[in-house]
């Protein structure tokens, strides 16, 4: 795996985990009522966007009906609207939108991935499936050579960056971080740790998320990227919620 493309081969053909081949295939027989029409992916999804990324979002997982559907990270749920919606606003994205893989959609100095690359049951994965994804997750960050900031959407995607630390032979921080919306962290790789709560229905539907606090950590990670590499930036990290 000695480039993107070849890594998007290898995610897209994997089968390691039983329970999520099962599920994933499963979901793209049975279908939504609503989308029997499409010809569901069904398969694991790859990370998109730049390969010169400075950003890169961190998700949880595809949704059942989302990703597993469309092919493409964060594309064809809410969850995707806002996350597209957001990259617009501040500039990562030619549009604000993320309906299907031929929308036109293109994305600037941001990538967009996963903790794990295929749809869990109930979007909780388990341990080992985290584990066992973690060499893509590896192998984006030795790829994307560009990176200034890791933005990670929830918890599980914020510890899956953590967990990265070991592999790559780096001390983790101590105190180690802790998550919390709106959390910036100076790593020892040389990024920066954003943290925000995962624009997930659950969560903007009960306004634990607005549009004003999701955009804003975006803002939060551009504004970290237009700092020249010489000058190190100096997050802080934020109270919990």
């Amino acid at each position: 795996m000695n480039s993107i493309e070849d890594l998007h081969r290898a995610v897209v053909a994997c089968t390691i985990c039983p329970r999520l081949v099962a599920y994933r295939e499963r979901v793209a027989r049975t279908k939504r009522r609503m989308y029997m029409d499409w010809d569901y992916w069904g398969r694991p999804l790859s990370g998109f966007g730049d390969p010169n990324a400075r950003l890169l979002v961190l998700g949880l997982a595809p949704a059942a009906h989302g990703g597993n559907r469309t092919g493409r990270m964060f594309t064809g749920d809410r969850s995707g609207d806002w996350l597209y919606g957001a990259l617009h606003a501040t500039g990562f994205a030619n549009q604000p939108t993320s309906e299907h893989r031929d929308d036109g959609l293109a994305l600037h100095g941001a990538y967009v991935s996963a903790a794990l690359r295929c749809a869990p049951p109930d979007n909780k994965p388990l341990p080992e499936e985290l584990a066992s994804c973690r060499a893509y997750l590896l192998r984006e960050l030795a790829l994307l050579h560009g990176l200034r900031v890791v933005l990670a959407l929830g918890k599980i995607a914020f510890d899956a960056y953590l967990a990265t630390f070991p592999p790559r032979g780096i001390a983790m921080p101590r105190p180690r971080p802790r998550f919390a919306h709106a959390a910036a962290y100076a790593m020892p790789d040389g990024l920066t740790l954003l943290a925000s709560y995962h624009p997930s229905q659950r969560n903007t539907q009960t306004g634990l998320l607005t549009a004003p606090m999701f955009h804003a950590v975006f803002a939060a990670a551009a504004d970290l990227i237009s700092v020249p590499a010489h000058e190190p930036a100096r997050p802080s990290p934020s109270n919990p919620r």
